[in-house]
């Protein structure tokens, strides 16, 4: 089974068990951690913390979806980066993500209003949305 099967397999059974997110935040979240391992230039398994992972996630988000990601992110349910730490550590519960035993979802309590910071971006032009 691939990776991907793998992780969209634990997904629902998280969502079976009353997770309120979306299959897609999940993935998103997973692709995201990748993406800015890559663009932090770090080696595969180097530790990302949650503020590094939560700002490559509004970036990419912005790329994305322009000036939809305010929406695409209520509609997954995920309106804080609190909600980003949360999927986060349900995959390291899951056993798809790791983290060090100094790792909490604390550290995505960043003081960031996520609606803003998506919507901040798509306002200043970085959207994809945006026509040049």
């Amino acid at each position: 089974m691939s990776q991907e099967a793998v992780l969209r397999d634990v997904v629902d059974e998280l969502r079976s068990r009353g997770s309120r997110y979306a299959r897609e935040a999940y993935v998103f979240v997973v692709a995201a951690l990748e993406v800015t391992a890559q663009q932090l230039a770090r080696p595969e398994r180097r530790h990302i913390s949650g503020g590094e992972l939560t700002s490559g996630v509004i970036h990419i988000a912005r790329e994305e979806f322009g000036p939809l990601a305010p929406t695409v992110f209520r509609e997954w349910g995920v309106g804080t980066t609190e909600d980003i730490g949360t999927i986060v550590f349900e995959l390291v519960d899951a056993g798809q993500l790791s983290a060090r035993p100094d790792d909490t979802p604390a550290d995505f309590v960043t003081g960031i209003d996520l609606a803003a910071a998506l919507s901040a971006a798509t306002e200043s032009g970085s959207g994809r949305g945006r026509d040049a």
